[in-house]
């Protein structure tokens, strides 16, 4: 049927893509879902669909177009849900923004001027509300030593070393770390009620305008900017030719099937997309594609025991959980700060943006990602008017 075999080289490739996209993120995804009402049963339902519905897509887009597509997690629309915090109407009016994010995707995949447009959002406002969403939850590690001094310096002891010696492995070993800590403290871990494998829960949805606007629109922005185009364009530097619209369709659908379960959504990946793309996946460029399926093979067992995770997140103590969400967002904050600042005469309106996301205040109810976007793009727009006599 495939006219190149897998081999043990892609199969390698594609399992270490799997374990570092889920170890490096996974808290930042827990977090966002507890944050915006779910209950531990929820959150972990949701970690469950999010890791198979993205192992589905990365296995169908890949031996579909034979290209190595990469499929993730939103992350930095889990660090949204974090700091957006409870609506009216609860985990349920989440879900619903997350059904209208994933159906914003598909649309944004099948009507090209809506894809443009989404891409015209100017890239420095775009970056800095990233930005504002990361800010806070980089402050965890600072408030970890705070409360935990000798735990939560070990925690970051550890990722400094690993950064240095072993980027990849910094988030995994922390979390390592971490779980050590807990259990050599006398963390409780309980595997007596968790199942071997995890039972979903369809969540019914609820639809609100302060859902819509807080959580659907922001959740819809970050996930096309931060991951969906990076992803193209990381599959392009090398040397492949995606076409972009069916692959965001098709994420959009994946995300639509993992959202009545609790899924934020699920799109191209970037770090994971060069760990797939590139020569340690296969020498032969054609042949890589495989390691991207294979990831995605990994990923549903990921989700499949998601219980587990969650087991074990359940017996370490809140604070060095958040503390590693924030070590593995420091990177992602570094260059959205960065891009965002880059260009002189936006950099206001950036900082704008930032502030005002970064304060965390809503208004009516709306989220300050929205309001530090609009604030931003307003002043954007009066710097570029021109006064006619």
């Amino acid at each position: 049927m495939f006219a190149k075999r897998p081999s043990f080289q892609s199969f390698s490739a594609g399992l270490l893509a799997a374990i570092v996209g889920f170890a490096s993120s996974f808290a930042i995804v827990i977090q966002g879902l507890l944050a915006v009402g779910a209950s531990t049963a929820e959150a972990t339902s949701g970690l469950m669909a999010l890791s198979i519905a993205m192992g589905l897509c990365a296995i169908v887009a890949s031996l579909w177009t034979r290209i190595p597509v990469s499929i993730a997690w939103s992350t930095p629309g889990a660090a949204l849900l974090a700091s957006a915090g409870p609506v009216d109407g609860g985990f349920a009016a989440a879900v619903g923004a997350f059904l209208i994010c994933a159906l914003l995707i598909v649309l944004a995949g099948l009507i090209r001027p809506f894809g443009r447009a989404v891409a015209a959002i100017p890239s420095p406002l775009a970056n800095a509300m990233l930005a504002g969403v990361l800010f806070g939850l980089c402050l965890a590690p600072v408030r970890a030593v705070a409360e935990m001094p000798l735990y939560a310096l070990a925690v970051i002891l550890t990722w400094a070393v690993a950064f240095r010696f072993a980027r990849l492995y910094a988030v995994p070993l922390a979390m390592l770390m971490t779980f050590a800590i807990a259990f050599s403290a006398g963390g409780a871990l309980d595997l007596a009620e968790t199942p071997a494998i995890n039972q979903p829960i369809a969540i019914t949805p609820v639809f609100t305008v302060e859902a819509l606007i807080s959580i659907a629109l922001p959740l819809f922005i970050v996930t096309m900017a931060s991951q969906n185009i990076p992803g193209i364009a990381v599959l392009r530097a090398y040397g492949y030719q995606p076409n972009s619209g069916p692959l965001f369709t098709l994420s959009g659908i994946f995300s639509l099937l993992s959202a009545p379960f609790g899924g934020h959504a699920v799109n191209l990946a970037a770090i994971t997309a060069a760990m797939c793309a590139g020569e340690d996946a296969h020498k032969d460029p054609e042949r890589r594609y495989w390691a991207a399926a294979a990831s995605g093979a990994i990923y549903i067992l990921f989700g499949l025991f998601a219980g587990l995770v969650m087991a074990f997140v359940a017996a370490t103590p809140g604070i060095l959980i958040e503390a590693v969400a924030g070590l593995a967002l420091l990177g992602a904050l570094a260059f959205s700060i960065g891009e965002a600042t880059k260009a002189a005469e936006t950099r206001d309106s950036a900082i704008i943006t930032f502030a005002i996301t970064a304060s965390g205040v809503s208004f009516f109810g709306v989220s300050g990602a929205f309001w530090g976007l609009l604030a931003g793009g307003a002043f954007m727009a009066l710097m570029k008017l021109r006064i006619v006599n």
